[in-house]
């Protein structure tokens, strides 16, 4: 799955909230000033990457997601496990509690979800 670039993701998690969309109902979910032509350019990107689809109606398109969510979201995970982690969770962990980013608490909370999988 090839990695989106930032606006491209910007544009997926519209998607993926709305569902469907038509260019100009993408553009004032985004942040900031945002051209319609410029996300209508993104849009069309992310079809020829496979993320997209559309039905005609006449000479626009409504746009839906094809890739999920959470398919895009393991792949990221994993491509960042493997690039920044050495493929450790440990080390992934280890780095969001050393850089304050989860609490002690939320690690027991964890520990206790993956105890209770068990079960």
């Amino acid at each position: 799955m090839e990695k989106l670039t930032q606006k491209e993701e910007e544009v997926m998690q519209v998607l993926w909230k709305l569902e469907k969309a038509f260019v100009k109902e993408i553009v004032p979910e985004l942040e900031g000033k945002n051209h319609y032509n410029t996300i209508s350019t993104v849009v069309r990107k992310l079809e020829d990457k496979g993320y997209v689809g559309y039905e005609a109606f006449g000479k626009t398109h409504r746009y839906f997601p094809i890739v999920k969510k959470e398919n895009y979201r393991t792949a990221f995970v994993n491509n960042v496990l493997t690039s920044y982690f050495n493929n450790s969770y440990k080390n992934m962990v280890s780095f969001f509690a050393k850089e304050e980013k989860i609490s002690a608490k939320e690690l027991r909370d964890i520990l206790e979800m993956i105890e209770s999988k068990d079960d």
